[in-house]
């Protein structure tokens, strides 16, 4: 071999060293980029791993926290359906008294309910033709005995109750009261009656006084019905 084979073999020998070298060293470079690369990949997916467990978590709360209100919101929607129906069932229960109960619930009403005890009282067609006329004397003989003094106990039973009768209508007739009359007029109402003078009336229905006690009254309702 002469001098310039031996040259370019050198030449080609340290070429191929140098490349053999450059080679390794990309081949590093590329395992160092590819194992970041896989690390970065790795933390990336841990993160939305993690950030996919967080709002599992927190969607499971929330929905927990809904079903919860759902439930008490059900839970008090059925509690006021309870409580209704025992307002409901009072009312009926009020509807259902034996008569000589019905008569002296709604004369006490119409005593109470009476400012001047000259209004007319009006009534639902049936309680009008049923009850109308007792009530309205039971409530004017309420009316009489509360302005009218008492015969001393000193008269015999008799005297004492014909001159009570005597006196309570007296004393009625002077006081202008126990003066309630039986109205012509009916209207539609489920029990109870409306007190009326000229255009001043009283709602004395059921349905208007179960409502105005309502509020007074629903929390111990509730309380009877749910400890």
């Amino acid at each position: 071999m002469n001098g310039i084979e031996k040259i370019t073999a050198r030449i080609e020998e340290d070429g191929r060293a140098e490349n053999d070298a450059v080679l390794a060293q990309a081949r590093a470079q590329a395992a160092d980029i590819a194992a970041k690369a896989q690390a970065d990949a790795k933390a990336a997916a841990d993160e939305v791993l993690a950030q996919g467990r967080r709002a599992a978590e927190d969607r499971a709360r929330h929905l927990g926290s809904m079903a919860q209100m759902e439930c008490r919101k059900a839970v008090l929607a059925a509690k006021q359906d309870v409580i209704e129906e025992a307002f409901r069932l009072a009312h009926k229960k009020l509807l259902e008294l034996p008569r000589e109960q019905y008569v002296a619930l709604l004369a006490d009403l119409a005593v109470k309910a009476s400012t001047t005890g000259r209004e007319k009282l009006i009534f639902s067609a049936p309680d009008r033709a049923q009850v109308g006329k007792a009530v309205v004397m039971a409530a004017n003989e309420k009316l009489a005995g509360a302005v009218a003094p008492r015969v001393p106990d000193a008269s015999t039973s008799k005297t004492k109750a014909m001159l009570n009768k005597v006196i309570t209508g007296a004393s009625a007739v002077l006081s202008g009261t126990a003066m309630l009359t039986l109205s012509e007029e009916t209207r539609p109402m489920d029990g109870g009656f409306i007190l009326s003078d000229g255009a001043v009336e009283v709602n004395c229905t059921f349905d208007t006084l179960i409502r105005l006690q309502r509020g007074a009254l629903s929390g111990e309702v509730a309380k009877v019905l749910f400890g």
